[in-house]
């Protein structure tokens, strides 16, 4: 090991300081890092794909594919307008003999009904429903889905929360969760965009059990008016269940074999829950051949700088697909393919695709209409002829719309077997996820314990910090202990450096040989730190992502919701100059927080040499001064929950640096004597001091 001295000594005293303030700002930094890039207006892409003034003139023509491309999938055009009927005409299929009634044909229509919206489930929270979904006719999909069990945190006024809203895009189109899109017949090489078609609703049913079953239906005909293809999509929700059932049957007509294959879009339009940062992402779950679950995601900033398809698949070479969702912090809507009867795996999504929606293409994307949202791609899939084994397929999905809580998906069979617990992540910083996540979710499950005694989350998230400070204490103390040893044999160590300074390894050895004797060592007082940090950075995580968090109050006149900031007296907007900070309230905590900061390093074990230089001496007076600034300006917006947690742990360790001061200075007194503690071990009797070794050679 290599020592310069005193300088060194001096650096790693500071360094320490330095790294344990730091730990939570780089955390901080990493989960709620803002996004400032060019954006791509996906919304002039999808115009560019959608010829309104086209409609009723042919359909597109795929020249340039062939049966397993499609060229519409990533391009999302905006579909026609919404009509009963839309009419798609005449392509250029191939002739060949075993074509020959279908090569006449030059014309597909498409025929669904009026323009209207069913709604299933209830907002009401007595109704047992976990949400309401408002489901439309065009493109029969959810149009929104709203939950019964959350609200939208408006301090003002409090609305339930619409976790699935449409994607409004420029020209007055929208997008919609889980609307049959393009519907390709494979062997004419022409598509129909039947997201801006108007299914016919064929009502609402509810079942004995109070489940409730909306059904929705399109014709696709020839030109002649003879049917082609019947698609049946029905959605099912059921009281006290986050789960619903959602099925496409596709139903040949002809007389012919079908090959065919469709498009959908999956959930999308899920709201901005980070107070300060966009956590929004899409996420995929896949199954190894281990039978582990493995996850894929690509995040706000990803889907924002993609290029090309490709850069927004979620893909892992492989690994079985078993879902992808689109989430943002506390929420997630996972859609779940099922397979086959007989199968364990679905073979029938060849594709799944993000995309980042900018509807009004601001440059920096945060006007607040961004969302994020999912492509599916469903097979190519063969139809026997009408009234023949084989001539329907039914597609079916599960579609998760609630909170991402682990207690909830571990209590489920399914979401448990499928791995919905991967959709929770926590913002490792420095350490792998594999060390951070298992911490995270202990602590969450100690939490919620905790609260279920205590009932309150704040008073929980204090005591949590005590506790954690009262059994990292030894390792602390024995920390800082050394450390301060340390700064003691400053002189000491820059003699021997003078004295051997032609002799490196004489003089390591000598240094050496002190450490040994006083029994102090650097090695021990940087180790204790980087021990406690992954505990800590669990911590934080765990806290700022519990869903149990959300709306949880605190104190009834003060700290009200933990998943924002505290705000203990709102005013109107102010804009920070320069900086563009935008303050809507004075927020206590983040100043109690920097007081604590300063009383910390008041207090903190002096390690200074008396020999220190003035530029050292300068530096940790600007230490002191900065680090109590600096926090409470990077987190003066963090959510409250937060916030809380920091100042309790930084008030528990100026109490914590305190008992260590106090021990150092009574050992010092002590062995200034020449004596050491009378113990037990000593018969009762004071005791010539016996300095022993860090470490034994």
């Amino acid at each position: 090991m290599r020592d310069e001295g005193r300088r060194t000594i001096d650096k790693m005293r500071y360094l320490t300081l330095f790294i344990a303030g730091f730990i939570v700002f780089c955390g901080w930094l990493v989960i709620e890092s803002g996004i400032d890039s060019r954006s791509f207006d996906f919304a002039q892409d999808r115009l560019r794909g959608n010829d309104k003034e086209g409609v009723g003139k042919p359909c597109i023509l795929l020249q340039q594919t062939t049966a397993n491309e499609n060229p519409q999938a990533d391009e999302s055009p905006a579909g026609s307008p919404s009509t009963p009927s839309t009419t798609l005409g005449t392509g250029s299929p191939r002739t060949g003999k075993s074509h020959q009634e279908m090569a006449a044909v030059t014309t597909f229509e498409a025929y669904g009904g009026s323009a209207e919206t069913v709604k299933l489930g209830s907002i009401d929270p007595k109704s047992w429903f976990m949400y309401e979904l408002e489901l439309s006719t065009k493109g029969a999909a959810i149009k929104r889905a709203t939950f019964s069990g959350f609200d939208d945190r408006d301090y003002k006024n409090p609305q339930p929360l619409v976790i699935l809203s449409p994607v409004e895009l420029a020209g007055g189109d929208e997008v919609l969760s889980m609307a049959n899109r393009e519907f390709v017949f494979v062997q004419e090489k022409l598509q129909l965009p039947l997201q801006g078609l108007q299914f016919r609703s064929l009502g609402k049913e509810t079942a004995e059990d109070g489940s409730q079953t909306a059904r929705f239906e399109a014709i696709i005909k020839t030109s002649a008016g003879k049917p082609v293809v019947k698609l049946l999509k029905t959605y099912k929700v059921s009281p006290d269940s986050y789960l619903l059932d959602c099925s496409v049957a596709v139903e040949n007509l002809a007389d012919r074999e079908l090959k065919y294959q469709f498009n959908m879009a999956g959930p999308l339009g899920l709201g901005r829950e980070a107070f300060r940062a966009d956590m929004r992402k899409v996420v995929a779950g896949f199954r190894d051949s281990q039978g582990r679950i493995t996850s894929v995601r690509l995040d706000r900033k990803k889907l924002l700088k993609a290029k090309t398809p490709d850069d927004r698949r979620l893909i892992k070479s492989g690994d079985n697909f078993l879902w992808a969702a689109a989430v943002n912090k506390y929420f997630a809507a996972i859609v779940v393919p099922v397979p086959d009867e007989g199968k364990e795996y679905c073979d029938w999504v060849t594709e799944r695709t993000g995309r980042f929606y900018n509807p009004d293409g601001d440059d920096k994307a945060d006007s607040g209409d961004e969302t994020v949202g999912l492509d599916l791609k469903i097979a190519t899939s063969k139809l026997a002829p009408a009234d023949q084994a084989n001539s329907t397929k039914i597609y079916n999905f599960h579609v998760y719309v609630g909170p991402k809580d682990k207690s909830l998906f571990d209590k489920n069979d399914l979401y448990r077997t499928l791995g919905f617990v991967q959709t929770i992540d926590f913002m490792a910083c420095c350490c792998p996820a594999s060390i951070i996540s298992p911490l995270a979710f202990g602590i969450l499950a100690i939490m919620k314990w905790m609260y279920g005694i205590i009932g309150n989350y704040g008073v929980v998230i204090i005591i949590l910090v005590f506790l954690m400070r009262l059994i990292m204490h030894p390792i602390t103390k024995k920390s800082q202990v050394s450390m301060s040893k340390m700064g003691k044999l400053g002189p000491k160590a820059e003699e021997i450096k003078k004295k051997f300074a032609n002799n490196k390894a004489e003089m390591n050895k000598q240094i050496m040989a002190l450490y040994k004797e006083q029994g102090a060592s650097p090695i021990f007082g940087f180790l204790p730190m980087f021990v406690q940090m992954p505990i800590w950075i669990a911590l934080w995580s765990a806290v700022y992502a519990s869903i149990d968090l959300r709306g949880a109050a605190f104190l009834p006149f003060w700290i009200t919701d933990l998943s924002v900031p505290d705000a203990l007296v709102r005013f109107s907007t102010i804009t920070l100059p320069l900086l563009g900070w935008r303050i809507e309230s004075l927020n206590l905590l983040p100043i109690m927080m920097g007081v604590a900061f300063f009383l910390q390093q008041k207090l903190m074990p002096s390690q200074a040499s008396a020999s220190a230089s003035p530029q050292m001496a300068q530096q940790q007076k600007m230490m002191m001064i900065m680090l109590p600034l600096m926090f409470p300006l990077m987190l003066y917006k963090a959510p409250s929950g937060v916030n809380l947690y920091i100042m309790a742990s930084t008030f528990a360790g100026v109490f914590e640096q305190y008992v260590i001061r106090k021990h150092i200075r009574e050992k010092e007194q002590t062995e200034s004597k020449g004596l050491v503690a009378v113990t037990s071990k000593t018969g009762g009797k004071v005791k010539k001091k016996k300095p022993k070794p860090f470490y034994k050679i």
